[in-house]
């Protein structure tokens, strides 16, 4: 069953251009953009904190794919996050995208403006999960699009093609047809992201601490600028970006769908003074006529961690607040 043209997963209200004001090269950055709440305690530096690297040409090795899928399995579980590296897109591939979403972010603001959000959509150019006039915003730009299904797609839009699950079924010892029945014809939506050098980065934060409302995601981060940090026992570790490497992060949806076993952590972008910093994040999720929970082959004899939901309620009530942890998950909780 296709989804109906025109449907939509939320809004968000149109808010000035972070480009254009750090063009501007201002003092101190609007109010509306101040947080006097941040934790800014980072970790050390020390190698047990470095968010792990999945080498993807181990795992497709069935020679020596045992040890690499054990140490997914525990990333998985432990992290929620990792780098990962020798995936197979091509360096000439990435170094293209790094270049079209630069050009793109430093367009002029009236060329821009043709790609801007419309009032009742989230897509396009501007700010993603801002519900109220008086709510602080990030100090940063975006561009959002569904790339798939095709029939939600925006003709002038991007497509980018779908990824597997099938390593991280075999890792949790699940059915894999559990995941393909949920993820075929799943939903796939992109986010390109520009956060512009700010001149007081102690008080703005480049991305809200939240988890992805989404079955798994993949980013891109397409300098070398750092800025992604990860939640994890109470303190934020910076993720060192890897040359051509993807950082791979389970999102509510999948907690759900593992009953807790892979958990989605919470995440935050910060900022400088000096150096912009670029990403592009694909988001996995499934089907949007169907529903999901936890997988039967995943549940013991207790009751089920959390709720069955219609996919499409859960991206629609998703991206109605703004973005708070996992605020948004425990409503599913049981």
């Amino acid at each position: 069953m296709e989804v109906a043209k025109g449907t939509v997963l939320g809004s968000s209200l149109q808010v000035p251009s972070v480009y254009e004001m750090a063009k501007e090269k201002i003092a101190a950055v609007p109010s509306r953009y101040v947080r006097y709440n941040q934790e800014l305690v980072l970790s050390s530096s020390s190698s047990a904190l470095e968010v792990p690297v999945i080498d993807m040409e181990i795992l497709l090795d069935g020679d020596v794919m045992d040890t690499e899928l054990k140490k997914l399995h525990h990333t998985c579980k432990e992290w929620g996050f990792f780098q990962l590296i020798n995936h197979g897109v091509s360096y000439s591939l990435l170094e293209k995208v790094k270049t079209e979403v630069d050009e793109f972010f430093k367009l002029p603001l009236e060329e821009k403006r043709k790609f801007g959000q419309l009032d009742g959509d989230v897509e396009r150019y501007g700010q993603a999960f801002v519900m109220s006039n008086e709510q602080k915003l990030d100090w940063a730009d975006m561009l959002f699009m569904i790339t798939l299904p095709t029939e939600l797609r925006k003709p002038h839009l991007l497509p980018q093609l779908p990824l597997s699950f099938s390593v991280m079924a075999k890792a949790l010892k699940m059915n894999p047809e559990e995941l393909e029945v949920l993820f075929e014809e799943g939903m796939q939506s992109m986010r390109m992201n520009y956060y512009p050098p700010c001149p007081q980065p102690d008080q703005v934060i480049g991305l809200t601490p939240h988890s992805d409302g989404t079955g798994l995601t993949i980013l891109y981060q397409l300098n070398e600028t750092e800025g992604l940090q990860v939640r994890k026992d109470g303190i934020w570790i910076p993720v060192k970006p890897l040359p051509s490497g993807f950082v791979v992060n389970i999102g509510d949806i999948l907690e759900v769908i593992t009953n807790g076993t892979y958990p989605s952590i919470e995440h935050r972008g910060i900022v400088n003074s000096v150096k912009e910093r670029m990403s592009v994040a694909t988001f996995l999720a499934p089907n949007l006529q169907g529903d999901f929970g936890p997988a039967p082959s995943l549940l013991s004899p207790e009751t089920p961690n959390y709720k069955r939901i219609n996919t499409m309620d859960f991206l629609q009530g998703f991206f109605a607040q703004k973005l708070d942890g996992k605020s948004y998950l425990d409503t599913l909780r049981i």
